[in-house]
């Protein structure tokens, strides 16, 4: 009869097998979290490219001035512009691109002019002046809320308290 050698001859050699197992699958454990970890970190959902912009409304000359900050190059043609002030909209809302609108003294500036280019970029100011008929007016202390909107979602919802 052919025995066979035992691998662990002794009862020391049983413990030091079990503790070589345990630190084995430690080891790989750690290294499978750590591949994952690195994954998940790498890893961002797609998100909508940033755009900012600065609002600011001058009482005394009834203007509102907007500045493209950072972001995509908008075509205002498509652009929606609604004016809030103190938590009431304005009669008549700005019909960017325009050249002279009911509700809205002289010509904008910026894209927001019908005969400037119509692309907005970063680093680039609109302005536009409400006319007196145009209600509520806005005085200093006034919350000045504006609101843009391009294809339906909004893009920026700016405050600024009118100076």
């Amino acid at each position: 009869m052919i025995r066979r050698a035992s691998v662990c001859k002794t009862p020391s050699d049983r413990s030091v097998s079990s503790v070589v197992g345990t630190i084995l699958l430690l080891v790989i454990a750690v290294s499978v979290a750590g591949v994952i970890l690195i994954g998940v970190s790498t890893w961002t959902p797609e998100s909508p490219a940033m755009t900012a912009f600065e609002l600011s409304a001058d009482s005394d000359r009834s203007t509102i001035t907007i500045e493209h900050r950072v972001g995509d190059t908008i075509d205002v043609r498509e652009l929606s512009i609604t004016v809030i002030v103190d938590g009431t909209e304005l009669t008549e809302q700005p019909p960017v691109p325009f050249v002279g609108a009911t509700g809205f003294d002289g010509a904008p500036t910026g894209p927001f002019n019908a005969k400037a280019d119509p692309k907005w970029s970063a680093g680039e100011r609109a302005s536009f002046a409400v006319a007196s008929t145009n209600e509520p007016s806005f005085k200093m202390g006034d919350l000045v809320r504006v609101r843009l909107v391009v294809d339906g979602q909004v893009i920026a919802d700016l405050e600024a308290v009118a100076r």
